[in-house]
């Protein structure tokens, strides 16, 4: 078992702006396989981010420290996740607009402005019939 690198796992947080101050940290029993030790024992840490509300439930391992190390790296990966898609979401908004207001190819407009005419025309002699 590798023991956690605190250090890199703090600059990492430092970098996403999560403070330690905004952690909830909760300890409870875990679920699944492992019978009688996993009923007993309170391993399994629930870590919440209270400015976002992501909540993270780690169990991965027996020790309730390296439980909390992976707890911190998992919310960091998924925090980063949570903003790569908000910059992605907000870069493809501006990418439409720009599309939107692009002009459109010279061929293109000629075709619509012809049809148009014709679409004009069309209707201009559905007029009544005059009696000559």
């Amino acid at each position: 078992m590798a023991l956690p690198d605190h250090e890199a796992i703090s600059k990492r947080m430092t970098r996403l702006g999560i403070r330690e101050d905004d952690l909830e940290e909760e300890f409870v029993r875990g679920s699944g396989p492992g019978g009688q030790k996993i009923n007993k024992t309170s391993s399994t840490v629930v870590l919440r981010h209270v400015p976002t509300g992501l909540e993270v439930r780690c169990q991965k391992e027996r020790s309730q420290v390296m439980n909390r190390h992976w707890a911190r790296v998992e919310l960091c990966d998924r925090l980063e996740t949570a903003l790569r898609n908000a910059r992605m979401e907000v870069q493809q908004e501006r990418e439409k607009v720009r599309r939107q207001n692009r002009p459109r190819p010279r061929g293109l407009k000629k075709r619509i402005l012809s049809q148009k005419r014709n679409r004009g025309e069309v209707k201009k002699n559905r007029g009544r019939v005059s009696e000559d």
